[in-house]
């Protein structure tokens, strides 16, 4: 599969990767849904047994994905998968998807909080709300947080098309 739809474009595109080829992203981009998926899973089975460790462990995953420029679950891809499979590395993240982790971080933060603080109606609202939201980009590439950055800060590319843009993998 070397052409990705339109679709697909605008929706990885909403997350920063600008400047793909259309091989590139048929490469890359089922990857890119890795780390949401792996969080989605973590985060439904931590909050099914209200387990504030577990959650606890998957916070800094989701804190570094905000503030790097890679999730730390992409490296399992960038150092093995890829390697296997014979595909390129995956872009840098950009500001919408690191967004996303910072919005996930807080999630994470509410729901152990509010188990810890013996809330689990609110624990299990926040923390099967993440599941939602990781789900929708593991499902379909739509990102609901980086749709919510493009509406406040603007979509990737939108000023300055060179801006986030990486022409290379």
């Amino acid at each position: 599969m070397n052409s990705v739809s339109s679709t697909t474009r605008k929706r990885i595109e909403a997350q920063g990767y600008l400047g793909l080829s259309d091989s590139d992203l048929a490469e890359v981009g089922p990857w890119l849904r890795l780390a949401p998926a792996m969080c989605m899973v973590w985060t439904g089975i931590a909050t099914f047994y209200q387990s504030e460790l577990a959650l606890m462990i998957l916070l800094p995953f989701a804190a570094l994905g905000a503030i790097l420029r890679g999730h730390p679950f992409e490296t399992i891809y960038n150092y093995g998968i890829r390697h296997i499979v014979g595909t390129r590395r995956l872009p840098p993240a950009q500001a919408p998807r690191r967004f996303a982790c910072g919005v996930a971080t807080i999630y994470l933060i509410i729901t152990i909080i509010a188990f810890h603080n013996g809330f689990p109606f609110v624990g299990q609202f926040f923390g099967f709300s993440l599941v939602a939201a990781a789900a929708v980009p593991t499902f379909t590439d739509f990102c609901i947080p980086s749709f919510i950055y493009g509406l406040i800060f603007g979509k990737p590319g939108a000023q300055n098309p060179d801006k986030g843009a990486h022409s290379a993998i």
